[in-house]
Order: structure tokens, then C-alpha cells, then sequence
């Protein structure tokens, strides 16, 4: 969406980028005032209620103006960049740059605790051994430039600009700048104690403390000092607000209207599923699916699609408005996915017609993009029924609340070796407890207990995906 203006200077507005929405932050800004943009490029990365995106310029010309710095959440239809059309005379850029953020990812130093959280975890695979692909940073000649114009300031937590020292870019991990940021520090001003001059978050917390010492109220002389120890407190720092906006305040409402719309029921069943891991390890080995992801999760998605062909009242939704049930006669199948954004559900579009190998590349290509942070949208849109495996955390099971929308939502526990009784004789056997939860507006005790035990039926006998599929 642009817009001309004096006839040499286009402004592009925030895009629709979604369905309906009408708002997104801008994540990151990838060029500045004075850089050269061609048709198409991609000039700044956003994030909507649903997913990341990143936004491309539609024409060529010379950036002028940023009107809005990273972590600002603009309306749809806002102008927020002003670019110099090839071919018309130039104007000048605003000796003022727009103040951009840090940016929030690096990649991890050798030799340093890698944080947790910055790696996106797709629930059901673990967090990946490989580091997420990155757009290229800018050399310190480039990033030289923007500040020959004007000094570059620091956003503070409460989205105001304060002034940076010019000097050398303090060494930091993402997750210390990103606390610095929400605590309102600057990082130039903090005293490192990590190895090679690293700021830790240790330094960050005592950064803020310090300061507030000397205005603390003096006690009263006749009143003796305290004897008992003294409050407990985390890093010197008692509270810290995070602002909860994009992907987790959209999952916050959809989850809420869930639990309080839907009337929720949850069924346990504890299952062997020694045969279903020895034939994961023999899948590997098969030549048909070579170079895909086999594991155990692909097997749980292919017997909760079968369940679901033997059952398919309870692949549906509640039509509230016209106090419906409105049946499905696909499947998206939705894998729950932890990220650094928050919990999203991106959905394998018609998974009931896709074949085991077809199944393991879609689950694949899932998780690659949600890792990447670049799911659309679209991909989680139109789900059916889901799955979320807490089991890869050490935990044996939960009590899911449904995907708004759907009638169904498998839980999948750790799978442990057990002592289990096999063949009439205690054996370790592979073990695991399923949850499913499902809305019992239109689906009750006996529909959604067939579909439980037909899935652990099928994992502790995996051959019956020949036989029932």
C-alpha cells in the first residue's frame, strides 16, 4: 500500500498482512534513512496478532524518513516509511534518524550459557542443534553511516528515546538487551563483569539498583534497625513487567474464550508404546523415508487421524450463532508450537489424504518455519483438531484447552521405561499417558472415549495403522 505525496516521495503504509487485522509492531527495520531500496526488497519485519512478517518495498528509490522506531504497534493503513522514488530529485533526509532498537538476535558465542527461550520449540521435536537462519547483519562501515547524521538513541522501556554514547557496541547476549530494554538501561552505561567485557543480566539488575539507593527514605533515628533478615528478592529487583502484546496477547484471548466457552472435558489413558518406538527406529532405516523427520510424534499424528476416520463426529465446531454442529470432512492437523513470540498453532493442511512420508515432510517443513519464526498466517488458519506434546519437556501429561474453533486437542506425555506388566510377567516397557481433551457441547463421554482408546490401541499395536487406516 503506498501513497504519493509531493510527487517524489512515496510512503508506504502497514499492510492488511493478516485477515482483518488492524494492527502490527514493527519487530525490526532492516534499512535506514539514506539506504537504497530496490522493488521487492525487504525493508522491515512486523508481527501481527497471528504470525512475523516480513514487508517488501514495491518500488525502487532511496530510503528518506522511518516514521516509527522497532517495538512501536501501528495501525493498518499508517504510513511508516518514506522513500526517494528513483529518477526524481532528491530530498533531504531528516537530520533527526528515527531511533531503531537493537536488534533481538545474534548468534550464540562459543564458550557462553546459551539462553533459553531464543530458539523457537516446536512441541514435539525439541529445541534444534542448528542455529535459526539470520538476515546478514551490516558491517560496522555501514552502520557507520546513519550515525555520521545524527547520534542514534536507545529505546528505554516505556518506548522514549535516550540518548547513546558513541563508542563501541556493548557485548551483550539478546536476552540481556532485551532486559535492558524492558528495565529502561542503557547498556553503554553498565559496567560489565562476564568474560571478554559481557554485560550479564547480574549487571543489567544492579544497574537499575544502584540508582535507587540514595533516595530510599532514611528510618527514623528513635527506631532501632531491623534484626530479621531482609525480604527475599531475585537479582536485587522485585518486580519485572513485560508488556504483553502480538502472538501472546492474542493467545491470552483466544485461550481465555476457550476455557469459558466451551465446556471442557479431559479423558487419560497410560499406554505401552514399546512396539510403536522399535518401529520409529525402523522407519529410519526405510528407504522411502530417507532424509525425513521420523519420530515419535509422526506415528501419535497418524494414529489420531485414523481415530478420527473411525470417528469422524468428533472432527467439528460449535456454530454458537446458529446453534450448529458443523461437521469437517478434512483434517488440519494442528501441532502446538512454543516460541519466544508465545504458543502458536500452525495446522498440516488436509493431513487425512497425505500418505506417512507425505505426513513426515509436512511435519518437517512445519517445524523449519516455525524455528525460523516465519510462519504465515494462513498456516495457522483453519485448523481441525491438534496436538501438543508436553512430553518434551519431562512431563507426563496435562489437561489441554482447546484451539477456539476446534472440537478436540490430544495431549501427549514423556515416553518413560516403566516396569509394566507384559505377557504376565513385569517387563520395562515404553510408557506413556495420553490426555484429550474435547467440547462436550458436541462431543460426549463415549465419542471422545472411543477416539482415546482407538489412538492408544493403534501406538501400542502400531500395525493396526494397516489394518484401520
Amino acid at each position: 500500500m503506498t501513497t504519493m505525496t509531493d510527487g517524489s516521495v512515496r510512503e508506504f503504509k502497514m499492510p492488511d498482512v493478516g485477515e482483518g487485522l488492524t494492527e502490527a509492531e514493527i519487530l525490526k527495520w532492516y534499512v535506514q534513512p539514506g539506504d537504497t531500496v530496490t522493488d521487492g526488497q525487504v525493508v522491515c519485519e512486523v508481527e501481527t496478532a497471528k504470525a512475523a512478517v516480513e514487508l517488501p518495498i514495491p518500488y525502487d528509490g532511496v530510503v528518506r524518513e522511518l516514521h516509527f522506531a522497532e517495538g512501536t504497534t501501528v495501525d493498518v493503513g499508517t504510513s511508516i516509511i518514506a522513500v526517494q522514488v528513483a529518477g526524481a530529485a532528491p530530498a533531504e533526509v531528516p537530520a533527526q534518524a528515527v531511533p531503531v532498537a537493537e536488534p533481538k538476535t545474534e548468534p550464540h558465542t562459543d564458550g557462553e550459557e546459551k539462553p533459553q527461550g531464543r530458539q523457537p520449540v516446536l512441541v514435539g521435536y525439541g529445541v534444534a542443534a542448528s542455529s535459526t537462519k539470520r538476515r546478514p547483519r551490516k558491517g560496522p562501515e555501514a552502520a557507520a553511516a546513519p550515525a555520521a547524521t545524527a547520534p542514534r538513541p536507545e529505546l528505554n522501556g516505556h518506548g522514549a528515546a535516550a540518548p547513546v554514547a558513541a563508542g563501541p557496541r556493548p557485548l551483550a547476549k539478546p536476552p540481556v538487551r532485551k532486559l535492558a530494554k524492558d528495565l529502561g538501561v542503557d547498556l553503554a552505561a553498565v559496567v560489565p563483569s562476564g568474560p571478554d567485557g559481557i554485560i550479564t543480566r547480574e549487571d543489567v539488575h544492579a544497574a537499575v539498583a544502584a540508582p535507587a539507593a540514595p533516595t530510599a527514605p532514611e528510618a527514623p533515628a528513635a527506631v532501632a534497625p531491623a534484626a530479621a533478615a531482609p525480604a527475599v528478592s531475585y537479582d536485587g529487583v522485585r518486580e519485572t513487567r513485560i508488556p504483553v502484546k502480538g502472538v501472546r496477547k492474542a493467545t491470552a484471548a483466544a485461550m481465555v474464550g476457550s476455557a469459558f466457552t466451551a465446556p471442557h472435558v479431559t479423558e487419560f489413558v497410560t499406554v505401552d508404546v514399546t512396539r510403536t518406538m522399535k518401529l520409529v527406529e525402523e522407519l529410519k532405516q526405510d528407504k522411502e523415508m530417507q532424509g525425513l523427520r521420523v519420530n515419535p510424534l509422526l506415528l501419535i499424528a497418524k494414529a489420531l487421524l485414523v481415530a478420527i476416520k473411525r470417528n469422524p463426529e468428533i472432527n467439528a465446531s460449535w456454530d454458537e450463532a446458529a446453534q450448529e454442529i458443523v461437521q469437517k470432512h478434512y483434517v488440519n492437523l494442528g501441532i502446538a508450537a512454543a516460541t519466544p513470540r508465545g504458543l502458536i498453532v500452525p495446522n498440516v493442511k488436509d493431513a487425512h489424504v497425505k500418505t506417512l512420508p507425505q505426513l513426515a515432510e509436512a511435519l518437517g517443513e512445519l517445524v523449519s518455519t516455525a524455528r525460523e519464526g516465519r510462519t504465515s498466517p494462513v498456516a495457522m488458519q483453519g485448523g481441525t483438531v491438534t496436538i501438543t506434546n508436553v512430553g518434551v519437556f519431562g512431563v507426563d501429561t496435562g489437561t489441554p484447552i482447546l484451539n477456539p474453533g476446534e472440537s478436540a486437542i490430544l495431549a501427549v506425555g514423556a515416553i518413560k521405561l516403566q516396569p509394566w506388566v507384559h505377557k504376565g510377567k513385569v517387563k520395562p516397557r515404553q510408557v506413556t499417558t495420553l490426555a484429550l481433551s474435547f467440547d462436550h457441547r458436541l462431543v460426549d463421554g463415549e465419542l471422545g472415549s472411543k477416539v482415546l482408546a482407538d489412538v492408544a490401541a493403534i501406538l501400542e499395536q502400531p500395525k493396526r495403522l494397516i489394518t484401520w487406516a
